[in-house]
């Protein structure tokens, strides 16, 4: 499926006047993604992450789709998602701001495993999209500002790290629920849009690895993944191109190593799934 950095879904050019976004990287905690913005116009394509989202709203509402449900996460809420969760996102109304980080499993499986005091073993999983911790909203949201504003590093990281222990204790599951096991054509499909996500691949190809019928084979990828087949490559290339960006190659470069058909098709799907566009995700 389409797994991005944040940045990539963020693009200016969808942007109000009114429209806002921040995005940065912080060089701890595995090169934590962190996103401050404000969005009246702006609206996410659905993606996924192979990260969590975790975040608050601030002011406003945010409407999206996940699990199968509509949400509304209006402003004092506590939101996540799950890596791999298909999800999208818009303004309701005036709109929502709102401050969301995108820790990696092995960093909140190491949170879950310092509450037990004990060695990683299992990756949370939490059980709500929304929910409302005055608490934890409180302490989330100092611990995002201290990171925005460059604080003393030890201070943000003791408040990002206890928020994150108190959501685990109170709103997830430890370890992990086993995901459902898809079946063996769509898993051969998606081992094959993995390993092939950068080239053309044509759907009778897929189907005939798959060994379904075309339609047969976009019916049960997307009931399985929530995906299409061409929305998971599109966001499996997302992904790499987060990888590359990270790693400070040129837009051009990664555009054309990913699949894109230039470096503006790049961007529009980038921005759509991330936020924000890959010249801001890009390490200089």
């Amino acid at each position: 499926m389409d797994t991005i950095a944040q940045s990539a879904a963020l693009d200016p050019s969808t942007f109000g006047n009114t429209d806002r976004a921040r995005f940065w990287r912080e060089t701890r905690h595995g090169g934590l993604e962190c996103l401050s913005a404000a969005f009246r116009v702006h609206r996410y394509a659905p993606h996924s992450h192979d990260t969590f989202v975790i975040g608050v709203i601030e002011a406003g509402c945010e409407a999206y789709r996940l699990r199968g449900e509509r949400h509304y996460a209006m402003a004092g809420d506590v939101c996540f998602v799950n890596p791999g969760e298909v999800h999208d996102g818009e303004p309701l109304g005036d709109g929502y701001a709102y401050r969301m980080t995108y820790p990696s499993e092995a960093l909140m499986a190491a949170v879950a495993a310092d509450l037990r005091d004990r060695d990683a073993h299992g990756v949370p999983h939490f059980r709500s999209a929304v929910v409302t911790d005055p608490e934890a909203f409180a302490l989330f949201g100092r611990a995002h500002r201290l990171l925005e504003a460059g604080a003393g590093a030890l201070g943000a990281d003791e408040a990002l790290l206890a928020a994150y222990a108190l959501l685990v204790e109170r709103h997830a599951d430890v370890p992990a629920r086993p995901l459902a096991e898809a079946p063996a054509a769509v898993q051969r499909a998606r081992d094959y849009l993995d390993a092939h996500h950068t080239e053309d691949v044509d759907l009778a190809t897929l189907a005939a690895v798959a060994g379904l019928s075309r339609h047969h084979l976009v019916r049960a990828f997307k009931r399985h993944t929530g995906l299409t087949p061409h929305a998971f490559q599109t966001d499996r290339r997302v992904r790499t191109a987060r990888r590359l960006l990270g790693a400070g190659e040129a837009l051009a470069d990664v555009a054309a190593a990913c699949g894109f058909s230039d470096q503006s098709h790049l961007t529009r799907v980038f921005k759509a799934r991330v936020g924000v566009p890959p010249g801001a995700f890009r390490v200089a």
